[in-house]
C-alpha cells in the first residue's frame, strides 16, 4: 500500500492525547447529556406520531427539527465515546467524510427548518383566517423539500472534498468537520481553496439569508403586536416564543461554531470540548424541553397520555 492511500485510510484525532485523565469526566458527561436526549427527543417524536391532534403544519415541522438533532448527535456523540472508552485516536477516512456529510446537514437543516417553522408562525399569526388555505398539505410537503435542500449541497461539498488530495492525517478536532478535513491538503491547491469558498457560499446561501429571513419576519410581527390588543400581544408571544428561544439558541452555537473552525486555532483539548458541546450535544437536548416546557398543546396531549397510562395501571 502506497503512502497516499494510507494516509487516506487513516486519519488521527490529536485532541484526545491532550484529554489525559479528563476522558472519564467527559465520556460521563456525554453519556448522561446523549442518553437524555435521546430518551426526550424519541419520546416527542412518538408523542407527535401517535397523537392526531398534534398533526399540523407546525409538529410537523418541529418533528423534522428534532428529528434533525437527533441524526446531528448520533452522527457526532457515540463515535466520540467509543474513541474515549477505547483510547483509540484514528479514525477511517470514509467515515470522517460521512461524519462530514451528517455534521453539515445537521447545522445546514437546522437553520431552514427554523426558517420554514418562522413561516409558518408568520402566516398563522398575519392571516389566521386563511391560514388552512395557505398552508395545504401541499405547501407543508414543498417546505419540507426546502427545509432538507442544505442535505444536498452538503453532499455536493464532501463530493468535492474527495478530490482534495491529502498530505497530512492529524485532525486538531473531537470529530471531523469539512474545513478541518480540507486544511489536511497538500498546500493550497485550487481544489481546497474552491472547497473553502463553496463552503462559505453554503453558510451565506443556508445560514445567514434564514437568519435574516427569520429576523425579518420577527421584526413584522413585533410591529404588528404593538398595534394589537394586549390580548393579542400576549397570543403572539406565547406562539413565537418558543421558536424565538430555539433560533437564538442554535444562531448563538452556530456563530461560535463558524468563528471557532474558521480561525482553525490550535487551542487545547478542553477549548475544542467546549465547542462541540455548545454546537451538537445541548441544542438537541435543550430544544425539544424548550418546546415541551412552553408549547400548551404538548403539555396538554402529554397530560392527556399521562392520565391514560394511570387509567390501565
Amino acid at each position: 500500500m502506497n503512502d497516499s492511500s494510507s494516509i487516506r485510510d487513516v486519519l488521527i484525532f490529536t485532541v484526545y492525547k491532550e484529554l489525559g485523565s479528563n476522558k472519564s469526566v467527559l465520556f460521563t458527561t456525554v453519556l448522561i447529556t446523549y442518553v437524555l436526549s435521546l430518551v426526550i427527543n424519541v419520546s416527542l417524536l412518538l408523542l407527535f406520531y401517535l397523537d392526531h391532534s398534534l398533526h399540523k403544519p407546525m409538529y410537523i415541522f418541529l418533528f423534522c427539527l428534532l428529528l434533525n438533532g437527533l441524526i446531528g448527535s448520533t452522527a457526532v456523540w457515540p463515535r466520540v465515546m467509543f474513541l474515549l472508552w477505547t483510547d483509540i485516536n484514528s479514525t477511517s477516512y470514509k467515515l470522517c467524510l460521512v461524519q462530514v456529510f451528517l455534521n453539515g446537514t445537521y447545522g445546514g437543516c437546522n437553520f431552514t427548518i427554523l426558517t420554514v417553522m418562522a413561516y409558518d408562525r408568520f402566516v398563522s399569526i398575519f392571516r389566521p383566517l386563511q391560514y388552512h388555505t395557505v398552508m395545504t398539505p401541499l405547501r407543508v410537503k414543498l417546505l419540507l423539500v426546502v427545509a432538507n435542500l442544505p442535505a444536498a449541497l452538503v453532499l455536493g461539498q464532501v463530493i468535492l472534498t474527495i478530490q482534495i488530495p491529502l498530505c497530512k492525517y492529524n485532525l486538531h478536532r473531537l470529530f471531523c468537520d469539512n474545513l478541518s478535513v480540507s486544511n489536511l491538503s497538500c498546500g493550497e491547491t485550487f481544489l481546497a481553496r474552491l472547497s473553502n469558498l463553496y463552503g462559505l457560499c453554503a453558510i451565506i446561501i443556508f445560514v445567514v439569508f434564514p437568519i435574516c429571513l427569520i429576523f425579518l419576519s420577527y421584526v413584522k410581527i413585533m410591529k404588528l403586536s404593538l398595534k394589537a390588543s394586549r390580548h393579542a400581544r400576549r397570543k403572539a408571544i406565547e406562539t413565537c416564543s418558543p421558536h424565538i428561544m430555539v433560533f437564538i439558541n442554535f444562531s448563538l452555537a452556530s456563530l461560535f461554531s463558524v468563528i471557532y473552525n474558521r480561525r482553525n486555532p490550535y487551542l487545547p483539548g478542553e477549548a475544542h470540548i467546549l465547542m462541540a458541546i455548545i454546537y451538537i450535544l445541548l441544542p438537541p437536548l435543550l430544544h425539544p424541553i424548550i418546546y415541551g416546557i412552553k408549547s400548551q398543546e404538548i403539555r396538554c396531549s402529554i397530560f392527556k397520555i399521562w392520565k391514560r397510562r394511570k387509567w390501565f395501571i
